[in-house]
């Protein structure tokens, strides 16, 4: 199971809460797609959590963004995911940016607004804000190995636990 955060925008902590903490320490990964806003957000993650893959964000603080890279690959159990936090053009730079990394999915922050686009060869991920909504839904995202072992199956889910969207994404 892989779980991914992003927009934390915390000066304390990574402020898991309910089933969103529960996953984080139970996942064999965590992704977090950038702006902890400060070093005692990002050290609670990596404290948090077993296994991490950050990058940061245009809100971070300087220290962060010296610690983390802008965007990264992560391999797990033949499943590509690119993360960065934002790129400028939107779902077509996006796009572009899992493209030239061999993506299954991309996973972008930035909009604090939760949402899964198919676009036909990859998926673009935005979990959301677990912490500060914006006007949205709060949310984070679990990913479980497909029993067939072909496909991922993807939640987008509340720090609650409601899941209120869910896709497939197939490994070839």
């Amino acid at each position: 199971m892989i779980a991914i955060f992003s927009d934390t925008h915390s000066h304390t902590g990574h402020e898991l809460t309910g089933d969103a903490s529960e996953v984080a320490k139970r996942a064999d990964a965590v992704i977090h797609a950038g702006d902890f806003t400060s070093t005692a957000a990002l050290e609670a993650f990596q404290a948090y959590c077993d296994v991490f893959y950050p990058v940061h964000g245009n809100a971070d603080d300087y220290p962060v963004s010296q610690q983390l890279p802008t965007a990264r690959t992560v391999e797990h159990d033949g499943l590509r995911i690119a993360v960065t936090h934002r790129r400028n053009g939107g779902d077509t730079a996006l796009e572009l940016f899992g493209r030239a990394r061999d993506a299954d999915i991309v996973v972008s922050g930035h909009t604090h607004r939760p949402r899964v686009v198919d676009t036909g060869e990859l998926i673009l991920l935005n979990p959301g804000s677990h912490v500060q909504p914006r006007g949205n839904r709060p949310g984070f995202c679990v990913l479980y190995d497909g029993e067939s072992g072909s496909a991922y199956r993807g939640e987008l889910r509340e720090p609650d636990g409601t899941v209120f969207e869910t896709f497939e994404v197939t490994r070839e």
